[in-house]
């Protein structure tokens, strides 16, 4: 299997001062999607994870709704200059009855780390259509659970510590514990991760749940919650205006620049409910 990181010898200044030295960098590879034997897509990822990153990106784009959708995942021959199998191509037979995936969903180039949705053969096919859309979770989160949840993931980015360049998500309950992390040179690899994590462990549709992401919520990321039946996603830093207005139609909860005890509810508030301060302690009477 592939490693998730590799060492590098960098040359390292500092000012007037210079040294030579090894350096960790995070590892990113090409995964091969298929589906019966057809190529689905390509994908750029961190190695690791890959059967759940397949079942979270089937689940995303509308072709599974959940883990009895899919009857077997298996690495195929893909193989080095060295003829080594590189471990980068996976092909998911589908369960019995279950249709293939509609030529919407092809991608006619190969999807980046940085981009999601690049390739898709039309822009309507970007807007899908959700078996478990969240407008009917009727869950709420509070302020202070919410403000915990940063940190949280951030003791969670093992990889990110070593290299600095991944993106992570993770999935949280109403109460703030932690049900799973994922990291990823692509931070929509990272969700389909989750989702994939959650789709063999018989979890979808997520009702009741938070989606953490260390970034931006883009439109991508705002979909795949959504496909997913999640009420809520956080993100640390901003929301892009088409992910707002996605959550808006679908019944979405976005929660954007969440760092500290601050944060911005862009859609559906009412599942926020704000922590009131502590009363101050009255004096004993004397």
């Amino acid at each position: 299997m592939g490693r998730a990181s590799v060492r590098r010898p960098v040359l390292r200044i500092r000012g007037p001062h210079h040294s030579s030295r090894p350096d960790t960098l995070v590892v990113e590879e090409p995964l091969e999607i298929r589906v019966a034997g057809r190529a689905l897509a390509v994908t750029m990822r961190t190695p690791g994870h890959d059967v759940e990153l397949a079942h979270g990106f089937l689940l995303t784009e509308g072709v599974i709704a959940g883990r009895e959708d899919v009857a077997v995942a298996r690495y195929c021959d893909g193989v080095d200059d060295e003829g080594r199998n590189t471990y980068n191509v996976l092909d998911i037979a589908l369960a019995e009855g279950v249709p293939a995936p509609d030529p919407g969903v092809e991608r006619n180039f190969y999807t980046t780390s940085s981009c999601g949705v690049c390739g898709k053969a039309s822009l309507d096919a970007v807007r899908l259509t959700s078996r478990h859309a969240p407008a009917g979770d009727p869950v709420t989160v509070d302020t202070e659970v919410l403000s915990s949840l940063p940190d949280t993931l951030r003791d969670h980015q093992r990889l990110f510590s070593t290299t600095g360049g991944l993106h992570a998500a993770a999935l949280f309950d109403a109460d703030g514990r932690l049900l799973v992390a994922r990291e990823d040179v692509g931070r929509h690899n990272a969700v389909d991760k989750v989702v994939g994590w959650a789709v063999s462990e018989g979890r979808v549709p997520l009702t009741g749940t938070v989606l953490m992401v260390s970034g931006r919520a883009s439109f991508e990321l705002a979909q795949k919650a959504v496909m997913a039946g999640i009420p809520v996603l956080a993100a640390v830093s901003a929301p892009s205006s088409l992910a707002v207005d996605l959550a808006e139609e679908t019944g979405l909860t976005v929660v954007g620049f969440l760092r500290g005890n601050g944060m911005n509810v862009y859609s559906h508030p009412h599942r926020i409910a704000v922590t009131e301060p502590a009363a101050p302690a009255r004096s004993a009477a004397r």
